[in-house]
């Protein structure tokens, strides 16, 4: 399994990658939104994890654009927010 794993935070992005290499995942860890719509565009992913609050475009925004591109692979998003409306847009994100 291919997982891509987005996250400004270099200890969390890299403490996940420990997590999932463990147990023989295929990791895809980037820093930056940028990075990771390039990796989007072009690897077969089987799922991502997001960070809600990384600069540039933010995880909310890439799982629209990954729903956008019609992809269907499972989408997580890592975030430390907890109001109800931050939840609910994160589970309704689909393409137009």
């Amino acid at each position: 399994m291919n997982i891509l794993v987005l996250d400004d935070e270099k200890e969390i992005a890299d403490l996940v990658e420990v997590y999932l290499k463990n147990e023989n995942y295929t990791v895809y860890k980037f820093y930056t939104s940028q990075e990771a719509i390039k990796c989007i565009d072009s690897v077969k992913l089987d799922m991502a994890i997001l960070d809600v609050m990384i600069q540039g475009q933010n995880g909310f925004q890439i799982c629209k654009y990954i729903r956008e591109k019609k992809l269907k692979f499972p989408v997580i998003m890592l975030t430390a927010k907890i109001e109800d409306n931050d939840k609910i847009k994160g589970l309704t994100i689909r393409s137009r």
